[in-house]
């Protein structure tokens, strides 16, 4: 049995709106194109035992780079024997699903493709060789990319259990931002109790679950600095010591005021550019600055003679890798923050919440940097959560 999921063309105004600088094609090329508003079917087999068999599903579906994103009837598919069939509750947008979608991102995944790298929900079926997960069971996941649908099939391996008490919804902000804030703090900075750490892009997903760790967790001093005081204010309610908008000034001479000019122990910045270059040079001696993102859109070079003059070390961080290089660690760090989420000492922060067929919406909220915080879908309840911003 075959099911033929067809394209619907979009209105012309999501293409001003997601991406204002994209050329639009005149209707007559259109029409015979197929791009997003052509008749070119996207097949999907369904058969055979289990669950698949004549059901459909939606998903959001990139078709064309940078296009906005259309809804669409697909037809599920069995599972193999090692993987699991999950009823998608919420899943997560980070700035990462953007990229990809326009073709940006370090991984590109062939067309046509459902974005959303994490996800949590309920467990629908499991295939033959399955026995971390039943049916019924509460998990998160991290999809790679295919998060942003009803339903999603997943490795059971990169699924896990969330423990009793936690919520589905704050369940799923921890595969990306606290992975990423737990990696930057205690894998490769060595974060220590009592030291000073700054942090970018502070209201942003990673940026307040750095904060969160580093002051829960670790028992840290945290400088939060974000471009606007009322993301400032939000940094400072989540937990931050001291706050800088550096849209009002220079980063280091602020910094300088806070701690004198001994600087800050630990930076994890997010945004690049010269934010990233006042940054490290706010550093300690044998400071630490962990790279996890460039919001900001620019990519700075290092001057090394900074690192050589206060031995400092500059080091970078894709949490993805580890899933494929280190499994261990990255398996051991999502445990390690479900159970901080379970015991009350990492709370994490919702910005807003759009249904599945508000993608768009949601995707320009964070192209806007309205958003502050997990910005989170909801498929039939799928929510989108919503990261990084500078």
């Amino acid at each position: 049995m075959a099911a033929v999921a067809w394209g619907r063309c979009l209105p012309r105004v999501w293409l001003r709106r997601w991406c204002p600088d994209f050329p639009l094609r005149s209707e007559s090329q259109t029409a015979g194109g197929g791009g997003v508003g052509s008749n070119r079917p996207l097949l999907c087999v369904a058969g055979g035992p289990g669950l698949a068999c004549g059901r459909h599903y939606r998903a959001a579906l990139c078709a064309e780079l940078k296009h906005p994103l259309a809804i669409e009837e697909v037809a599920s598919r069995p599972v193999r024997p090692h993987e699991v069939r999950v009823d998608v509750h919420f899943c997560g947008v980070n700035f990462a699903d953007i990229l990809v979608c326009r073709g940006q991102y370090q991984e590109k995944p062939q067309l046509p493709f459902t974005p959303g790298m994490e996800f949590s929900g309920t467990v629908l079926e499991t295939g033959t060789d399955v026995s971390t997960v039943k049916e019924g069971d509460r998990v998160i996941g991290v999809s790679g990319f295919n998060g942003m649908a009803e339903e999603c099939i997943i490795d059971h391996k990169t699924l896990w259990q969330i423990p009793e008490g936690v919520p589905l919804r704050e369940a799923a902000t921890l595969p990306v931002s606290y992975v990423t804030a737990i990696l930057a703090l205690e894998h490769r900075a060595c974060t220590r109790p009592g030291e000073t750490v700054l942090v970018t892009a502070a209201a942003g997903a990673t940026g307040l679950a750095v904060i969160d760790v580093a002051t829960n967790v670790l028992q840290a001093k945290v400088i939060a600095a974000a471009g606007s005081d009322e993301k400032c204010r939000l940094a400072m309610r989540k937990g931050a010591q001291s706050i800088v908008n550096y849209s009002q000034g220079s980063l280091k001479e602020a910094v300088r005021k806070l701690v004198g000019s001994d600087g800050v122990n630990v930076v994890i910045d997010a945004v690049g550019g010269d934010v990233f270059l006042e940054a490290l040079r706010s550093l300690a001696w044998e400071g630490r600055i962990v790279v996890v993102g460039f919001a900001g859109g620019t990519i700075a070079s290092v001057p090394a003679n900074l690192l050589l003059l206060k031995n400092v070390s500059a080091m970078g961080l894709y949490w993805g890798r580890y899933k494929e290089q280190n499994f261990p660690i990255f398996s051991r760090i999502l445990s390690s923050a479900l159970q901080y989420c379970q015991q009350g000492r990492i709370q994490p922060h919702i910005g807003a919440v759009f249904k599945l067929e508000e993608v768009n919406d949601a995707f320009l909220h964070v192209i806007q940097r309205k958003s502050t915080g997990k910005l989170w879908q909801r498929p039939r309840k799928i929510c989108y959560v919503a990261s990084e911003e500078k």
